[in-house]
């Protein structure tokens, strides 16, 4: 299994890659996936392109949510389910079997971006089983 340049940019250990590969062999979890809501002109969504389109679908993060942009004006199809329409752009939604599983309002920049989507990653995935209780 191949690590993303995400994970790697940020250091991670042995421990990560084989928690990552254990998530890799367990059962197929809810399809995830990541919509940037996006409108034209808008100088943020510049940024994320510049900074992130170019490797977000070759990380692992890209992998588990795949990216799909939407004009923030767009009609919704009517498969997925979000909290509440979006207001800025980008957000960015992470759907789960097409419901909000959270969301990331703006671009923080790329350090922050990485951060905010993992910790929705981590909301969205069970975690591990930790063994039986005593």
């Amino acid at each position: 299994m191949q690590v993303g340049p995400a994970a790697r940019r940020r250091g991670f250990g042995v421990a990560a890659i084989l928690a990552t590969l254990v998530l890799a062999a367990a059962p197929a979890q809810a399809a995830l996936q990541l919509i940037m809501f996006e409108q034209p002109g808008c100088p943020w969504c510049a940024r994320w392109d510049a900074a992130i389109a170019p490797i977000y679908p070759k990380t692992t993060e890209g992998a588990e949510a795949p990216l799909t942009r939407m004009d923030i004006h767009a009609a919704l199809p009517a498969d997925i389910k979000l909290a509440r329409a979006p207001q800025f752009t980008p957000t960015f939604v992470l759907l789960q079997d097409g419901s909000e599983v959270g969301r990331i309002e703006g671009y923080p920049g790329e350090d922050f971006f990485w951060g905010m989507l993992d910790g929705l990653l981590a909301r969205a995935v069970p975690p591990l089983p930790t063994g039986p209780k005593t």
